[in-house]
């Protein structure tokens, strides 16, 4: 797959093979900060754009057309396969997403259906198109939601500050939340197969809120799991990122589920992060998104100061620690980016 790509940085660096400089992309990147985005937007609902694939072709070309990334990233949300498994998902402008049937006894754990991949074929529909669009100028990296992550949202109802409902259920019910767990991870190997099998270069796993676990409960109710769907990819020469808010402290333990690539928040020094994993494991980070709102002489110096840190190092990916805010000046994340482009070793 890598040698049908005409820039293949970020594959090289995802199996940390030599690179020239270090490949870049932007979690996010085809989002609200972009007026262009809003162009779509304010003609359809969020998950229109989802399930129209060409509408989704559209959303995912706008960084790579306006922002020169070396990766395009499927539009889509971590959150679908919640859907398509019962959720009635919606959302919402200024609140974010909502399951109007959480999940709230074994009744409803046992009405998730897990033969669903009829219900998110538009995604691979999507990549088939983006990959006309793309014509193996950069890779495309599919995703999925991590089984603990969804879970959250679907017990939750919704976005959560303390996840209450979800520590409650880990803690009195576990075998409730092992059940849903399996169930979504199932459905995970699924569905990241099926992208596999429609085209798309890389993937990798958002587990967005495993940080809101003690690392008793991460290993038990979230790696456990990430380990299982890693373990059951036809990766087929497709790198896995691995990706929660929380990678500072989980990265040991998330190494040893078999991602290629570990991406790592801005709390950690990415250089001790990196030197204390297993050897072929590639980092991606871990720039603090806030940067990108400072002046533009800061966002280079604190670009260069990580590039620096990072030198003699294969298997380096430049990312955020986590996405682009929404009002974050597109000047400066294009900025930021030719910064990068502009480095060499």
């Amino acid at each position: 797959m890598t040698e049908n790509l005409k820039n293949n940085l970020l594959i090289r660096a995802a199996f940390s093979q030599p690179t020239e400089r270090p490949p870049v992309w932007m979690m996010r990147q085809a989002g609200r900060f972009m007026k262009e985005y809003w162009d779509i937007k304010n003609r359809y609902s969020f998950l229109e754009m989802c399930k129209t694939p060409e509408i989704a072709a559209d959303v995912t070309m706008l960084p790579v057309d306006l922002l020169g990334v070396d990766a395009a990233i499927l539009f889509s949300d971590i959150l679908v396969t919640g859907e398509a498994m019962g959720g009635q998902l919606s959302f919402e402008q200024g609140v974010g997403p909502r399951f109007a049937n959480p999940i709230r006894s074994y009744a409803d754990a046992e009405a998730l259906r897990t033969n669903v991949l009829d219900k998110l074929q538009y995604v691979g529909d999507a990549i088939r198109v983006i990959q006309q669009r793309l014509q193996g100028m950069i890779p495309l990296i599919g995703f999925a939601g991590a089984p603990f992550t969804v879970l959250s949202y679907l017990v939750e109802g919704g976005s959560s500050k303390d996840f209450k409902r979800t520590k409650l259920l880990l803690h009195n019910e576990p075998e409730l939340a092992h059940i849903i767990l399996q169930k979504i991870a199932d459905v995970t190997v699924d569905y990241l197969n099926m992208q596999i099998a429609a085209g798309i270069d890389a993937l990798q796993l958002f587990d967005s809120w495993a940080l809101a676990l003690s690392w008793d409960d991460y290993e038990i109710f979230s790696h456990r799991y990430n380990a299982y769907i890693f373990s059951k990819l036809q990766r087929n020469g497709v790198p896995v990122i691995s990706f929660c808010k929380g990678s500072s402290v989980f990265a040991p333990l998330m190494a040893t589920a078999g991602p290629d690539v570990i991406s790592v928040d801005w709390n950690a020094d990415l250089r001790q992060v990196k030197d204390n994993l297993p050897g072929g494991i590639a980092v991606q980070g871990n720039l603090d998104p806030f940067v990108l709102y400072a002046d533009k002489k800061v966002i280079k110096e604190k670009i260069l100061h990580l590039f620096e840190r990072m030198r003699g190092q294969d298997g380096f990916i430049f990312n955020l620690g986590h996405g682009i805010m929404p009002d974050i000046p597109f000047d400066n994340v294009k900025y930021a980016i030719e910064v990068v482009r502009e480095f060499s070793y």
